[in-house]
Parts: structure tokens; C-alpha cells; sequence
């Protein structure tokens, strides 16, 4: 259960580096302002010289990561997913998964 007093706009990757989905509209609309002004930026100088619509859409994608960093519920880390029983694979484990 998420607590809404924690501030987080965004949920943990389970697996991984960085922010997984938003999990309150602030999130979302952070989201929907970062994909539009992205799809605004490469329809728009992607013309002649797609190098330069590639070039601002990604320093335009770079300006929203502190901010999601920041409201990523645990900040961004290393994951490596929900812990096993075992952590190494076995001879037989590994025919079961490959045949």
C-alpha cells in the first residue's frame, strides 16, 4: 500500500536504475508535459537536420531528471528485484529453462 504523505510522484523500478511509472496525477502530468514538448521539439526541427531535433529533444529530457529523481519514492538506486531463495542457477535449472 503507498503512503500519499511521502511525496513521491513516481514508483521504483523493480529492476534496474531510475523512476518506473507515475504513481499520482502530478506524475502523470509530468509525464504527458515531458512527451509532448519532446514529440513538439522533434516534429519541429527534425526537417533538414535531424541531428538537431535528436540534440534538443534529449538536453529537453534531461531537465525533468532531478525532478523525478527527486520525487521517486526511495530516489533512483540499483535494483535488483525482489530477493530469491537461491541466487545461483543449478545444472538441472538450466535444462529446465532451455530444454
Amino acid at each position: 500500500m503507498m503512503s500519499e504523505t511521502d511525496g513521491a510522484w513516481f514508483a521504483p523500478k523493480k529492476i534496474g536504475y531510475g523512476a518506473g511509472l507515475p504513481i499520482v496525477w502530478q506524475g502523470w502530468a509530468l509525464l504527458a508535459v515531458e512527451v509532448g514538448g519532446t514529440v513538439a521539439l522533434m516534429m519541429t526541427l527534425t526537417g533538414a537536420r535531424p541531428g538537431i531535433g535528436i540534440a534538443a529533444a534529449t538536453g529537453f529530457n534531461v531537465l525533468f531528471m532531478p525532478l523525478i529523481a527527486k520525487k521517486t519514492r526511495g530516489g533512483w538506486k540499483w535494483r535488483n528485484g525482489p530477493a530469491r531463495a537461491s541466487t545461483s542457477l543449478e545444472r538441472t535449472d538450466l535444462y529446465d529453462l532451455y530444454g
